[in-house]
């Protein structure tokens, strides 16, 4: 009896783990239609990504962080700042927004904020 109800939990585990993966599937296929990117990408696919003209390179590590060294062209605007919100509000919403840290954190929490605020094609590394 304890075998059967382990096999069914774990039955009902793996097919609503199904069903999530298809809602994200879906999710990701309705944002892209729509034109709506929000993606973390491979090192080598933000490198391709910087040779855009009109990507916004965004670091949102702190000032001694960027100036201990920096990907070139990219503008600092500091995540634990207390004017990264507004300082991000000024960015072109219809542009593409690549945005990095040291680890990862603060650039997903930032492209989550970018995402809330209505920026159409962020990518985060």
């Amino acid at each position: 009896m304890k075998k059967h109800i382990l096999l069914m939990a774990l039955a009902i585990s793996i097919i609503s783990c199904g069903d999530a993966q298809t809602t994200s599937k879906s999710k990701n296929q309705k944002e892209q239609s729509s034109g709506i990117v929000n993606k973390i990408v491979t090192k080598s696919e933000f490198k391709t990504l910087i040779t855009n003209k009109e990507a916004q390179l965004i670091d949102v590590r702190t000032a001694s962080e960027y100036n201990g060294g920096h990907i070139a062209n990219a503008k600092n605007i500091d995540f634990n700042g207390a004017n990264f919100k507004s300082n991000i509000a000024k960015l072109d919403k219809n542009k593409p927004v690549l945005v990095y840290c040291q680890a990862g954190g603060r650039s997903g929490k930032a492209a989550a904020m970018m995402k809330e605020m209505g920026f159409k094609k962020v990518y985060e590394i």
